[in-house]
């Protein structure tokens, strides 16, 4: 196969076109082209004004392949493409006994589970909370009826926290091994549209994912694997540096010297067992702030122009960040284009928002996190959990100001800036629910976090026209961005630094943030524990 990379064509070019362009940029005949795949397609609007161009890196099959790169050989946009498929590194022997352990069905957990099954490691799977079809009820519960289910949410069940999201599947880590593409695949063949493959901000939508995150889980089980819900690990089976298994809520134990910890970054009540239990946990940094929501058609006009609306592009995004003169950084977080803000708590009397959109992305307003990075060595010294707790008291402030009854407390963007409490909507109405009490938002987040993002929100309106706009509204508060603590492990074997046979995995445990790299993580883990368990088998 060649890749041929920065490939522009108009954004409503026909398939023929595409193949023409390519059999011009080979300098071939049209007979000689064997076959094209789209490996990426990007665009850039830059010139939103003039024109907007699609961008593609394709991989091609030609005749006589060997001649066509050496013709071109100084042409650094043709060259050979790589293997991007993926090869499991393992396989189970017959009549093993041993069974890993995933603790956690979200992204990283399911991929880790699916890779061992995949693998013939029958992989035991504990989630606390419930199947997608239970827990989309009960999460719909609070939203509508204000009643919150603590072991079933947003946060907690099948799919983790990123099911109830955009769906985002693009990321910015280093892959050189193209597990990505592998997270992909495996979506596309558990039922996920095919252009998740190529666009370059691929997403899924949240009542898509779900088909797609149980039709994975029933994979697993025909594999050998078992997926238990509602059985939440309350404690660890410990002898002197090595785990032995884990301890269930309801008292049952189960035996394993290779666990995966794969929690979400919500799992408060694990950390907490962890650091009873000393195994080696830390602070890390994590970001808080609001969500913002503007009109999409505002949103759209200022990053497409004339392209506003055009179907090939869809709901338009931003990415934004500003350096205030109090040395915090305050930046756009998870962006959902036409989506809801989203009643995101996993605890009683506690507010948390995130943002959530369907695949289509057809709803009346763009929403996006406005967020401080904070640190523990600035914002929240003290021991390894000293995050959770200032988020905890975060939100549980929150949830005050919104009136304790699990709405949200809210602001005008004009009168945060100005610093007077908001009491009547405009034009611009908020998504989340069970609903947003306009206020003053001042006394919900730290006072220099406040100032810096009432700095930055008119230097993002010079760059996004509107976007300061006086009744664009603010919803609060965000706090649960990242996880805050890193459960520490070794870069080679991937276990805990002090406990062998535990392995810390995905965002809960600080080594992922998002769908995409809560998957590749998973695998990365999947891969050491099947290495380790056949080394272990070897040396007995």
């Amino acid at each position: 196969m060649i890749r041929i990379t920065e490939l522009a064509l108009p954004l409503d070019h026909s398939a023929d076109e595409l193949r023409q362009a390519v059999v011009r940029r080979l300098q071939i005949s049209d007979t000689d082209l064997l076959g094209l795949q789209i490996f990426k397609r990007s665009y850039d609007a830059r010139k939103k004004n003039s024109v907007i161009l699609f961008i593609y890196i394709l991989d091609v099959e030609v005749r006589d392949e060997a001649a066509v790169l050496a013709r071109l050989a100084g042409d650094k946009h043709v060259r050979p493409a790589p293997d991007t498929h993926y090869y499991p590194v393992a396989q189970a022997p017959a009549g093993l006994n041993e069974r890993p352990i995933v603790v956690g069905l979200g992204p990283c957990g399911l991929f880790a589970a699916l890779l061992l099954a995949q693998m013939g490691f029958r992989p035991i799977v504990l989630e606390r909370g419930k199947d997608v079809r239970r827990r989309t009820k009960d999460t719909w519960a609070l939203w509508r009826k204000k009643v919150l289910t603590p072991e079933s949410n947003v946060q907690f069940g099948e799919g983790g926290a990123g099911l109830f999201s955009d769906g985002k599947l693009y990321s910015q880590i280093k892959d050189p091994k193209f597990y990505g593409r592998k997270v992909m695949s495996e979506f596309v063949r558990a039922g996920a549209p095919e252009e998740i493959l190529y666009v370059s901000k691929p997403h899924i939508g949240t009542f898509r994912l779900t088909g797609v995150v149980a039709a994975m889980r029933e994979e697993i089980i025909a594999l050998g694997g078992e997926v238990r819900f509602e059985s939440k690990v309350t404690d660890l089976l410990i002898e002197g540096d090595q785990l032995h298994g884990v301890v269930l809520e309801s008292g049952e134990q189960l035996h394993s010297r290779h666990v995966i910890l794969a929690l979400g970054h919500s799992s408060r009540d694990t950390f907490r067992m962890l650091q009873r239990r000393q195994v080696h946990i830390e602070a890390k940094p994590f970001a808080i702030g609001f969500r913002i929501e503007h009109p999409q058609s505002l949103i759209d006009q200022a990053r497409l122009g004339k392209y506003a609306g055009h179907p090939a592009l869809g709901a338009a995004d931003y990415k934004l960040v500003h350096h205030a003169r109090n040395g915090r950084a305050v930046y756009s977080f998870c962006m959902c284009p036409g989506g809801t803000v989203v009643a995101a708590t996993s605890e009683p009397q506690r507010v948390v928002t995130n943002g959530m959109s369907q695949y289509s992305r057809n709803e009346r307003n763009a929403n996006a996190g406005i967020v401080v990075g904070i640190s523990p060595e600035q914002d929240f010294p003290g021991g390894p959990l000293a995050g959770v707790e200032l988020q905890e008291r975060l939100e549980s402030n929150a949830f005050i100001l919104g009136g304790s009854d699990y709405c949200a407390p809210g602001q005008l963007v004009g009168d945060f800036i100005r610093g007077v409490p908001s009491s009547e909507f405009g034009e611009v109405l908020p998504s989340y629910k069970p609903g947003v009490r306009l206020g003053d938002l001042a006394p919900s987040l730290p006072a220099d976090v406040i100032e810096a993002i009432r700095e930055a929100l008119p230097a993002f309106g010079r760059q996004i026209r509107g976007f300061d706009r006086e009744d664009a509204v603010l919803t609060g508060i965000e706090t649960r961005t990242s996880s805050p603590v890193r459960i520490t492990r070794d870069n080679e074997t991937l276990q805990s630094l002090n406990l062998r046979g535990l392995y810390p995995a995905g965002e809960g445990a600080g080594y992922a943030g998002g769908i995409l790299s809560a998957g590749v993580d998973g695998i990365r883990v999947a891969e050491a524990v099947a290495k380790s368990i056949l080394a272990s088998q070897a040396a007995h």
